[in-house]
């Protein structure tokens, strides 16, 4: 509910820290009046707490230190600090992790603006708390404390959940969630409470809201309740949906995409392609893997992929001995519906939400012999300290390495440690030396946005950023410059339009830097009521009839017959040819031109058109800048390693850019 407030906050633009003190104060005020002097019962001691307290000192350690992760100091807090500065929502469209829903990213808002990044990591550190807790309680309730207390220091124990938790990432909270989701259905199903009911559908739709991945969630708390009542089913779903419905019509409002940034097929849009959802898709399925048989050994023991779980659950199968009890049946059922989508992305953080129910699923296997549960746990809390990982570990893995309480307590400055820490964010405090507030950056490689409160646009994270790096790549790259000519003839008459599609299928982005139509080799004066359409991308085509070959049209998505430029005159032209200026790295592309005749139907006026080669344009590199200054962009940053980085380092006076700064084979570039 504290994510839903803070969201109605955000919507209105009174996202204020004092707005975020007094709903805090207001909770707190409340609780003490309903509750009452809080009665403690003293706390039973147990062996147990040694493990837990070990990891519990190491991991707080880290939470509380500066936030390092990739992730966390890249979007996470980049969007929350932009949100915190902007005092709500603003129409992001150019950074498709903005469309992502972010129920667990408004807690750390929420906390930003009181302890900064470390604040964020430790509300999700909070959740690795609860979710072991919400082990252990719910093993206790269901009669099998042993099992409940080794599958907690199994998931508390996880290097990839250390890491993960300690992070201001959200797995570790859609863990704690899920698990949560469960043990209400299970209360619910023993007592038919209403309000464990509006709980659950709640909780349901918050797994939504905090990860598109947990939409199996709310068919698995709607199904559940519905084998039992189907009047209640429909209480859930409706309370599901009080938390999921904003963020998917936020994205309508903002991106005309319910769902971005997937399925934009279904909802095109100018801002995310079907191209790069493609594109994406494929990447998260596989990684650097070769063979999907790769991944039970890298996900629990080498961690190349995000982290590592811990080599004890190569014994993970030892859960399907739960199955002759009612309780492991409902484990892996659930373990099934969290780990629904994990093939989407391969990360090991994505098997997270699953894993609770595997772990309690395996203790409880073996709970007829609770020796072995128990030393399943401590042999695990054993290997995956973090000083003995790397012993059987890639070298480079993602986990805690050290313990740095100093840090934490901010004994030792902040500077030092990020800076040997995290990636960039050197680049970051010499944007902010640089440049003046308000201004755009644009780079190829993404930094921690973070710790800067410059508007970055990285290349790959939408469509009109992509557009914006080939447009730079135009004058640096030879296979992008627009210096292929292809030339349709036809007999000399008149027209209502012309048409170009494109007839192959392929793994090339067909693209028209300009498209000239002539009558005797003079071209026809573009008119203003000329009506331009393209598909499947019909947004940014008077790029190609712009006379600028610094600009271009692309279709956004790979050769696929039925793709097309058009002109509609309104009313008749005379032609006899039309001529295409273009980059050469299409060679797939296949062409034929069309004409609208008076009857209002296309015809066909000429088959393969005739190509050669031009010369690249003289001054395209200022025509670029300029361009790119023209889409809002007041800086490039460029990294050593980026496509035609040495061209704009030796030839910076040509392109007209100014260099400002420059940190570790990063440099930043001013424009006009």
């Amino acid at each position: 509910m504290l994510s839903f407030i803070v969201f109605l906050l955000c919507s209105a633009g009174i996202a204020y820290p004092a707005a975020f003190f007094a709903i805090g104060a207001a909770a707190v005020a409340t609780t003490a009046i309903a509750s009452g002097r809080p009665k403690f019962g003293r706390p039973r001691w147990s062996w147990w707490l040694f493990p837990f307290a070990a990891y519990f000192v190491f991991y707080l350690a880290n939470a509380m230190a500066p936030e390092v992760s990739p992730d966390g100091a890249g979007y996470h807090l980049g969007l929350v600090a932009r949100y915190l500065r902007e005092h709500g929502f603003v129409a992001i469209r150019d950074n498709f992790y903005a469309a992502m829903p972010g129920g667990v990213e408004m807690l750390f808002l929420f906390a930003f603006p009181f302890g900064g990044h470390s604040a964020a990591a430790m509300v999700h550190f909070t959740f690795l708390i609860a979710l072991a807790w919400q082990v252990y309680s719910y093993a206790r309730r269901a009669g099998f404390p042993v099992a409940g207390a080794s599958a907690a220091l199994l998931v508390f124990a996880s290097p990839a959940m250390g890491i993960d938790g300690t992070s201001a990432y959200n797995d570790v909270a859609l863990a704690a969630i899920a698990f949560t989701l469960f043990y209400l259905l299970q209360i619910w199903d023993a007592e038919r409470s209403s309000r464990v009911l509006a709980a659950a559908g709640l909780v349901a739709g918050f797994a939504f809201a905090s990860k598109y991945t947990a939409w199996p969630a709310v068919v698995y708390a709607v199904g559940f309740v519905a084998i039992k009542n189907r009047k209640a089913a429909v209480a859930v779903g409706g309370f599901a949906a009080l938390m999921i419905a904003p963020w998917l019509l936020k994205n309508w409002i903002v991106l005309q995409n319910p769902v971005a940034p997937f399925f934009n097929r279904q909802f095109p849009n100018p801002y995310v392609s079907a191209a790069f959802e493609d594109t994406y898709r494929r990447l998260m399925a596989m990684y650097h893997l070769k063979s999907r048989w790769q991944i039970p050994m890298e996900v629990t023991t080498r961690g190349t992929v995000s982290g590592l779980l811990g080599p004890v659950f190569l014994l993970s199968p030892l859960a399907l001995l739960s199955l002759r009890r009612r309780e492991g049946r409902q484990l892996l059922l659930a373990a099934l519906v969290f780990g629904l989508n994990y093939f989407s992305n391969i990360a090991t953080r994505f098997l997270l939400p699953p894993l609770p129910f595997v772990a309690l699923a395996m203790t409880l296997g073996v709970s007829a012999l609770p020796q072995l549960a128990i030393a399943l746990a401590v042999i695990h809390a054993v290997i995956s300290w973090p000083t003995l990982v790397p012993r059987y570990a890639e070298r480079d893995v993602w986990r805690i390495t050290k313990f740095p309480w100093k840090e934490a307590l901010r004994i030792k400055p902040e500077e030092p440690y990020l800076e040997a820490r995290l990636f960039g964010y050197g680049v970051d405090r010499m944007i902010e030396r640089n440049t003046p507030a308000g201004a755009t950056v644009f780079t190829f490689t993404p930094i921690p946005e973070a710790y800067t409160s410059r508007k970055i646009r990285v290349e790959y994270q939408a469509t009109p950023n992509q557009i914006a790096g080939k447009i730079l790549w135009t004058a640096t790259q030879p296979e992008f410059a627009p210096t292929l000519r292809l030339r349709f003839g036809f007999s000399r008459r008149k027209l209502r339009g012309v048409r170009v599609v494109q007839t192959a299928t392929g793994t090339d982005f067909w693209s028209v830097h300009e498209l000239r139509i002539l009558a005797s080799e003079r071209e026809l004066p573009r008119a203003p009521e000329w009506r331009l359409t393209a598909h499947p991308y019909p947004w940014g085509v008077q790029d190609a009839f712009d006379n600028s070959l610094a600009t271009f049209w692309i279709a956004s998505d790979t050769l696929k017959p039925g793709q097309f430029v058009a002109v509609d005159f309104r009313g008749e032209q005379t032609a006899d040819a039309v001529v295409i200026e273009t980059s050469p790295n299409q060679p797939g592309a296949r062409l034929r031109l069309e004409g609208l005749n008076e009857r209002g139907q296309w015809e066909s006026l000429a088959g393969t058109p005739v190509a050669s080669d031009a010369p690249r344009p003289l001054g395209l590199r200022r025509a670029v800048i300029a361009e790119l200054k023209r889409r809002g962009i007041d800086y490039l940053l460029v990294f050593d390693r980026d496509e035609g980085a040495d061209d704009l380092r030796l030839n910076a006076e040509i392109w007209g850019v100014r260099p400002v700064g420059e940190d570790r084979g990063a440099r930043l570039y001013q424009l006009p």
